[in-house]
């Protein structure tokens, strides 16, 4: 799996709180163009984000699904992008004194990118995640409630 972390100037508690906002998804996860509906459940196990990729007009509609949770800890999903594939991704929240570590460890799991050698897929994979996780703090570090 290709793993990426960093940093977020803010408590876990409110990384989580992002995470835990479906509609945010596009705002921080990298080719995410739009969503479409979030299941009331998210994030419970075998709720799902219904989201498009891609640029338009070459938009594709599919889901992500939450396969494990560990409530302001941990995440594990399984990303559709079909016609690419299918990835699992887990991102995982620990304190480190007022900030949080935040972790996405991801790889491909079915469809033609798993065909990609995987010190390729890793690399693809490690861009995207660090760019995910900038956009995930920005909105964590700055996001007000009010």
């Amino acid at each position: 799996m290709s793993v990426t972390t960093r940093t977020v100037k803010a408590a876990p508690a409110k990384v989580w709180d992002v995470l835990c906002d479906g509609w945010l998804y596009p705002l921080w996860v990298v080719g995410s163009t739009r969503m479409r509906d979030v299941d009331n459940t998210w994030p419970q196990v075998g709720s799902k984000l219904h989201h498009s990729a891609g640029v338009w007009p070459l938009i594709v509609d599919d889901n992500t699904e939450v396969l494990d949770v560990d409530p302001g800890r941990c995440l594990r999903l399984r990303a559709r992008g079909w016609p690419l594939g299918e990835a699992e991704v887990k991102i995982t929240l620990r304190p480190s004194g007022a900030d949080a570590i935040v972790e996405i460890e991801e790889d491909v799991v079915s469809g033609p990118v798993r065909f990609l050698p995987k010190p390729a897929r890793d690399r693809m994979l490690k861009v995207r995640n660090v760019e995910a996780l900038c956009r995930l703090a920005f909105i964590a570090e700055c996001r007000t409630t009010d």
